[in-house]
């Protein structure tokens, strides 16, 4: 074969070659392409899904029920009069329910508060784990039915909003 012939299937080679590599260049971009739009299309479906269930059901707004501060004289051992508790309480409530009833008989829930913390000692209020008690106390004294007959409260939480002792 001559030179000539050998350069002219060369040259008819090369175009061949470059159309060649031009389509699988193509043909790869074209497939990252749609994988790319696949996957950025799934992400806000997913991200719509979980906000479709958030919005079914709402969180439930807290009741709450907030009581005007207590000031009672604490038991000392050596019977100081001048140790004091001042405190503020906000019960969070179930329901609308507890809410109406506790207004209801504000009196007596004051009452029994008044009595529970007049029995506490200044030493256990002083410390983390008298405070977590005196909550659970608290609980406990405001579940019992208020008259007879009537239902027990329900008390999720007692919280404190001004805890001052003196």
């Amino acid at each position: 074969m001559s030179d000539s012939a050998l350069s002219a299937s060369r040259k008819k080679k090369r175009p061949l070659m470059m159309i060649l590599l031009l389509l699988i260049t193509i043909g790869a971009c074209g497939a990252a392409g749609y994988a790319w739009w696949m996957l950025h299309k799934q992400q806000p479906a997913t991200g719509a899904q979980a906000a479709q269930v958030k919005n079914d059901v709402p969180p439930a707004a807290p009741i709450f029920l907030a009581l005007d501060t207590f000031t009672v004289n604490l038991q000392t051992p050596d019977n100081d009069p001048d140790r004091v508790l001042y405190i503020g309480l906000t019960l969070r409530l179930p329901d609308e329910q507890n809410r109406a009833t506790l207004t209801e008989y504000l009196p007596e829930v004051r009452s029994r508060l008044l009595l529970l913390l007049s029995r506490q000692k200044t030493a256990d209020l002083a410390s983390e784990t008298g405070k977590q008690q005196l909550v659970q106390d608290i609980k406990q004294v405001l579940d019992a039915p208020l008259v007879k007959g009537q239902p027990p409260q329900v008390i999720n939480d007692v919280l404190f909003t001004a805890f001052i002792l003196r």
